[in-house]
């Protein structure tokens, strides 16, 4: 049978024929297409191996069988288009920076990363799928990862498939460098790590909880600045659990200021300043920023990393927090190192 090119036979279904190199005889079929389809997972294969849509010599093969080399391939492509229901809109994007193969995206406060219950539309996706109409025959419009809906700064995004597959494994071998900024209740002594496993909460479906026999959460944090009765911290992840930062630093008693779900009561510093209590008191989003993004770049295998500027809502309340206790090292001729830790970690309004 000669060799046919590439045909298409719909919009989302695309048929290839090729023949199976004669290098590859007696390796796994899947193995082999992993090789001579580089743009998708080994996983995706498999399953279209098993969904029949996968052809040797007229003949539905298994993930397993070995080839000999020279059988004619068929391979019917199925492209993951977006559902229709996820349109695209004319949403404002902050792009920090963009190529041929990926967009990184500095998400604002209030946006949701893609459609959910509650979130029909006005989501990033919908607003990639406007900036870009290729992104619609990538998974999820090339979103790889995501952020809280109130949780500001740095995404990236795939604009191929192979740059897809290169995104999923980066953050599946751990080494996208993700570093955040954020401001937790107590004074911190001292950064550490903590390292338990997070799951889905037994009563609220909504919430994640610690469990240590949930999935293997690791979050290290340091100081950045101390106040009177609030810490700002850097934190790098080493894995992707929803909720993780929120969920950790609660764990340990110091949650993230404004975060309504794992927060608990409002707490203020003693004789804290008129500013700051109001600032506290309306602050309504967890103060947590994605700061920097670091990957290798799917297509020219360069180390590249890209900052986002703290938010104005973060600037501010870091702005009274500074004026509180300058305010208070005046009135009663403390030291800023007086200060420092003079506080127990919580405290009740």
């Amino acid at each position: 049978m000669p060799e046919k090119s590439s045909m298409s036979d719909g919009l989302n279904h695309e048929i290839v024929n090729k023949s199976i190199p004669l290098e590859y005889a007696s390796q796994r079929l899947d193995a082999v297409l992993v090789k001579m389809f580089p743009d998708y997972s080994r996983s995706r294969l498999q399953q279209w191996i098993k969904a029949e849509r996968v052809w040797l010599d007229g003949v539905l093969p298994r993930p397993r069988d070995k080839v000999i080399g020279g059988e004619m391939l068929e391979l019917h492509i199925e492209h993951e288009n977006l559902d229709e229901s996820v349109l695209p809109q004319d949403i404002p994007l902050d792009i920090i920076y963009e190529d041929d193969t990926i967009i990184v995206v500095n998400k604002p406060v209030g946006l949701v990363v893609h459609p959910a219950a509650g979130h029909a539309d006005g989501t990033l996706q919908n607003g990639l799928l406007f900036h870009e109409e290729s992104l619609n025959e990538v998974p999820r419009s090339g979103i790889v990862h995501r952020l809280d809906k109130d949780t500001s700064g740095l995404l990236v995004v795939a604009k191929t498939l192979k740059a897809h597959k290169s995104l999923v494994e980066q953050l599946q071998a751990r080494t996208v460098h993700r570093e955040y900024q954020a401001i937790v209740f107590g004074v911190l002594t001292a950064g550490s790590t903590i390292d338990i496993g997070i799951g889905r909460h037994g009563r609220d479906r909504k919430k994640m909880a610690v469990k240590p026999e949930g999935k293997q959460a690791i979050t290290h944090f340091r100081v950045i600045d101390r106040y009177r009765g609030h810490t700002r911290i850097k934190v790098n992840l080493e894995t992707g659990r929803t909720h993780q930062i929120r969920v950790h630093m609660a764990y340990v008693k110091h949650p993230l200021v404004g975060d309504q779900t794992y927060g608990g009561r409002l707490q203020l510093p003693p004789r804290c300043s008129d500013e700051l209590k109001e600032m506290l008191r309306s602050f309504g989003r967890q103060a947590l920023h994605a700061r920097k993004l670091g990957l290798i770049h799917p297509e020219t295998g360069k180390n590249m990393e890209w900052q986002a500027p703290l938010p104005d809502d973060m600037k501010a309340l870091i702005a009274v927090m500074e004026a509180d206790i300058e305010q208070e090292v005046e009135q009663n001729e403390y030291s800023l190192d007086d200060l420092s830790g003079e506080y127990p970690d919580e405290y009740d309004e």
